[in-house]
């Protein structure tokens, strides 16, 4: 899936981003908006979709003023359609979330990053995750971290009631980011790339992470937030 324009999935006219736009907005708009809007598409080629989707009775034309504006058609049996096109985006982070929260060793933090949330990658462009995960049996920091910090990280543990005594947690954590990337891919076409950090790696960063995570604080979508005050700020160089 072309996850800047959803809408080439259905169809490579510019029916559909016109209809996006339309059911997005809500309001009248002028052929100019909508080239504006529209992620593809002259003002010419736009108000050409405009026509058609006028004469099939999804769009509607009135005059304002001295100036024509276009409107969707909400009562039009296919404008719930339009309303999928433009909600495609959010579909996917509504799913993501959905399935993180059921399951069994959960994600302290999950984020959405990258082309996909930019809206400036195509139907080659990976979905980029980054997800956290609580300590493992035997898992310990991959160098040496304040006491305060290790002592946040117990007190976090201890706040979800995570038990890092749990022997599965591992395969089980591993079994699921697996799992995601079925899923993922089965709901876009798109593959998945994730960036799996231990805890400590998230609340005290190597300075070689910091890119990554100077472009997640840039346009990540959260899609499990930080619950605690000792998780929320992390993923900062420090």
């Amino acid at each position: 899936m072309d996850l800047s324009d959803p809408t080439r999935s259905v169809t490579s006219t510019l029916d559909g981003p016109v209809l996006a736009v339309m059911a997005a907005v809500g309001k009248p708009l002028t052929v100019g908006q909508v080239a504006e809007l529209a992620v593809r598409g002259s003002e010419i080629g736009v108000r050409r979709s405009l026509d058609r989707l006028v004469s099939q009775g999804i769009i509607r034309a009135q005059i304002i003023g001295r100036t024509q504006v276009y409107e969707l058609n909400r009562e039009h049996l296919a404008a719930s359609v339009a309303v999928i096109l433009a909600g495609l985006r959010n579909e996917l982070w509504r799913r993501l979330r959905e399935e993180l929260q059921t399951w069994t060793v959960r994600p302290l933090v999950a984020t959405a990053f990258g082309s996909v949330v930019r809206a400036d990658g195509d139907e080659a462009s990976d979905i980029d995750l980054l997800v956290v995960h609580p300590p493992f049996l035997g898992e310990t920091p991959a160098r040496k971290l304040p006491q305060s910090t290790m002592q946040q990280i117990t007190d976090l543990v201890a706040q979800l009631a995570y038990r890092p005594s749990e022997p599965d947690a591992a395969g089980t954590w591993q079994t699921q980011l697996d799992r995601l990337r079925d899923r993922v891919e089965a709901w876009t076409g798109n593959q998945v790339q994730i960036v799996d950090l231990d805890v400590w790696s998230w609340q005290r960063p190597d300075p070689t992470l910091e890119p990554l995570l100077a472009n997640i604080r840039a346009d990540g979508i959260d899609l499990v937030s930080p619950t605690t005050p000792s998780l929320t700020g992390a993923g900062r160089g420090r």
